[in-house]
């Protein structure tokens, strides 16, 4: 369920989940941003990641950053955002100017998720991003320079396997 749908259920809730938009100056302005040909905001989508998160896992403590070994997700088919509007966010380092900056729209496509998939390998950007970041010392994202699935509409998880991402790829 989209972050601004959890809004208007339980404003508790809501809190708990937006409150990773706080932990930068600029972060909070995701919350408003508007995403290109979806003609909606942020946070009325829900977010995918098109890349097994053992990727991610494996590359943060490539560079020594200290990682939960028990973070969980969930592994959603593909069926079952046929029936929503998707789209690829491109989140390309090229392209980026940061979180309050709008997103280009020939960084946005809309794509069928039947014929949607798996990226294999973390971004060469994403790795370097993680080891500069941390030799800096400053707290940082996981998922960045790694495209995003936007998917519009309502996203079941009966089907979906959860899976640990300290655990190796299938």
């Amino acid at each position: 369920m989209p972050l601004n749908k959890i809004k208007f259920l339980d404003s508790e809730l809501y809190k708990h989940y937006a409150k990773k938009y706080y932990d930068h100056p600029e972060r909070p302005k995701l919350l408003e941003k508007e995403i290109p040909k979806l003609n909606c905001l942020w946070n009325d989508v829900i977010h995918f990641l098109p890349i097994h998160p053992h990727l991610v896992y494996n590359a943060l403590r490539s560079v020594s950053v200290k990682v939960k070994t028990d973070l969980m997700f969930y592994k959603i088919p593909t069926t079952n955002l046929v029936n929503n509007l998707n789209v690829v966010y491109l989140y390309r380092k090229e392209n980026y100017i940061g979180p309050a900056a709008k997103i280009n729209s020939e960084d946005v496509h809309f794509i069928d998720i039947e014929e949607y998939e798996e990226i294999t390998a973390l971004p060469i950007d994403t790795r370097n991003y993680y080891e500069e970041e941390n030799k800096k010392g400053n707290k940082f994202g996981m998922f960045p320079f790694i495209p995003h699935i936007l998917s519009l509409g309502e996203v079941s998880v009966l089907e979906a396997e959860v899976i640990n991402w300290s655990e190796n790829c299938k």
